[in-house]
Formats: structure tokens, C-alpha cells, sequence
């Protein structure tokens, strides 16, 4: 009861949440009441049946919220600082991870982790953008936003992999590229140009998942797989709303009509054919069971894996080819 106390007062609700909240909170209240009643001895209302309405009450406004999302809210729901990030998938979903680092040119970027490890005991390459929990991890891994050795140590994987015959498995969280002078002197676009160049000549499995926001050429430089997944509620555009906005219409305010634009979300990139599969969320969001998350997405990378495996090499890479090219034909039409 206590930590089921403790996480309801950190959870974070988004803006349209508030009527959830509300009821949570009131659910929260009652349950503490009745729990301090019950360690005191004293002999109150029975609370349990006001506390199963409210608790009903409260599934099917959430299941009513999350059925009507706009493409504005499912950004804010992909951007949720308490949805699973990429080492929380590597955690969960992996055995005997050794992180490997550096690009052996410049140095380590640790907004790109990746790394040997198990999938379901079979040896995997593993290859993710992390954006961190807190300010400290948040520092850390640069707000999952890599530098240009981030996406050379990408590279290194991918090839590692690749000679080795191990399948790859990339996990995208990313605003974007750090998009800083820094990273610019040290060939930034250059170093996306090539990751992209090297997973579409990868000779093994690459399934790519877009666990959160898949922004730009920072998500697409780990994401050029045989399959890419996206979770219910994430979303991958070469844009935010936001800056989209500000550059048309020089007005930020304008988010909403960009993110429709845009078609960011999964079911619209499902449509339009530049996605594969669609990863169903717990109610609520990922942020609200990330263990349920992680794990739905564990089965959907099995199944896509057990199919991928039937195929050799040279027919993967053509397939592989055959299904960018049919984009690019798909959107010139």
C-alpha cells in the first residue's frame, strides 16, 4: 500500500490527464484513510466499495482519454519523462550486456549506448539513444541528443555485428542530433550520412524500435532496419511540432496544426507504409506499467526476429533495399 502511495505521488500527469488525476487522488486519500483506520483499530465507514466506483470510474477515463488522442498529445505522451528508456529496455529485455564505448577516433557520447548482450539467450548486438530519468542522467547521456562519436560508435556496432553474424536490435528515444557548433566541426551530418549508409548495408537482422520520440536524422541514423516498431504512442518526424511551427508560421503556438501535419504518429506512418508494426501500450501509456511495455515490445522484436532469421544475408539486404526504395517511389507518387 505504502509504495503504491509512494509512486502514485511521484507519478507525473499530463495536461489532459486532470480529470485521472483528480480521481487518483481522491482514490489515494480514501485508501490512506482506511489504512490508518485499520492500524489504529478504530472502527470507520467501510470505504471499500466508494473506492472500487471511483477506481472504475477512473479506467474509463482513462481508456476514453488514450482512444482520442490528438497527434499534439500523443507528442506529449511520447515525451513523458517517466516512459522506459533505452537502458531500461536493455535491462529488461537482455542478459549479459557489456557496454562497449568510443568511436576509436574521439571519444565515448554516452547519449548512444550500445553493447553485446543476450536476447532470449541468443548473442545480439544492441544499439540505443538514452535520454536519462533525472537531471543527473539527464546530463549525463545529453538528453539522448548524440554527438557525432555517438553515431561513429553506432557504426562500430553495426559492423561488429555484422561480421560476427549477430542481429541488432536499436532502441530510438531522441529529440534529434545535439545540434551544437561542436558537434558540427566534428562532421555531425556526415556521421548520421554514414550510420544510415552502414545499418542499410548490414548483412544480418536489424529490427529497430521507436520507443518514445524518434526525431530527425538522430532517430533515422539507428533506425534504417528490416523492420522498424513503434510503440502505440510514440512518434517519429523529421521535425518537432514546435520548431515546425515557429519555421512556417513563425508561430510556436501553432504546434497543433503542425503535428497533424506532420502524420508523427504510429498509425499514420503505419498507413503511409514507412513503419511495420505497431506495439500496443498499456492503458495509460507506457509511463504508467513500464514493465508491461517493455515486455510487449520483448515479444513483437521475438516474433519479427524468428522471421528475419529464415533469410540469408543477400536476400535480407535486398529486401531490405527493396523497402526504402519503395518509400521514396511511394512518396513521389
Amino acid at each position: 500500500m505504502r509504495w503504491r502511495a509512494i509512486r502514485l505521488a511521484m507519478r507525473q500527469f499530463l495536461d489532459f490527464e486532470k480529470s485521472v488525476a483528480e480521481l487518483e487522488t481522491k482514490i489515494d486519500e480514501l485508501r490512506q484513510m482506511g489504512s490508518q483506520e485499520k492500524d489504529s483499530g478504530t472502527s470507520g465507514i467501510n470505504i471499500d466499495d466508494e473506492v472500487a466506483r471511483l477506481s472504475d470510474k477512473a479506467d474509463k477515463q482513462l481508456r476514453a482519454t488514450y482512444a482520442k488522442l490528438t497527434p499534439l498529445q500523443k507528442v506529449q505522451v511520447a515525451r513523458h519523462a517517466q516512459r522506459p528508456k533505452a537502458l531500461d529496455y536493455v535491462r529488461l529485455l537482455t542478459t549479459d550486456f557489456t557496454p562497449l564505448a568510443g568511436d576509436r577516433a574521439f571519444g565515448d557520447d554516452e547519449a548512444m549506448i550500445g553493447g553485446l548482450a543476450r536476447f532470449r539467450g541468443e548473442p545480439v548486438v544492441v544499439i540505443g539513444t538514452e535520454r536519462g530519468h533525472d537531471t543527473e542522467t539527464r546530463l549525463r547521456h545529453n538528453f539522448g541528443m548524440a554527438r557525432p562519436e555517438g553515431y561513429r560508435k553506432a557504426q562500430r556496432l553495426v559492423e561488429m555485428a555484422g561480421r560476427f553474424g549477430l542481429p541488432i536490435l536499436s532502441f530510438i528515444d531522441t529529440a534529434g542530433a545535439w545540434p551544437g557548433i561542436d558537434a558540427e566541426a566534428r562532421g555531425q551530418a556526415q556521421a548520421i550520412a554514414k550510420s544510415i549508409d552502414i545499418c542499410l548495408k548490414a548483412p544480418v537482422p536489424l529490427i529497430a524500435t521507436v520507443i518514445g520520440e524518434g526525431g530527425s536524422g538522430g532517430a533515422i541514423a539507428i533506425g534504417a532496419g528490416d523492420r522498424v516498431l513503434m510503440l502505440e504512442h510514440s512518434i517519429y518526424s523529421v521535425i518537432s511540432p514546435e520548431a515546425a511551427a515557429s519555421i512556417l508560421w513563425r508561430d510556436p503556438k501553432l504546434a497543433p496544426a503542425a503535428a497533424e501535419a506532420l502524420k508523427l504518429t504510429a498509425q499514420d506512418l503505419q498507413g503511409l507504409g514507412l513503419i511495420d508494426r505497431i506495439v500496443a501500450e498499456p492503458i495509460g501509456g507506457a509511463q504508467r506499467s513500464p514493465d508491461d511495455a517493455v515486455h510487449a515490445v520483448g515479444n513483437a522484436i521475438a516474433e519479427e526476429l524468428t522471421e528475419l532469421q529464415k533469410l540469408t544475408g543477400p536476400a535480407l539486404l535486398q529486401k531490405r533495399r527493396d523497402k526504402f526504395l519503395a518509400m521514396t517511389r511511394g512518396s513521389l507518387n
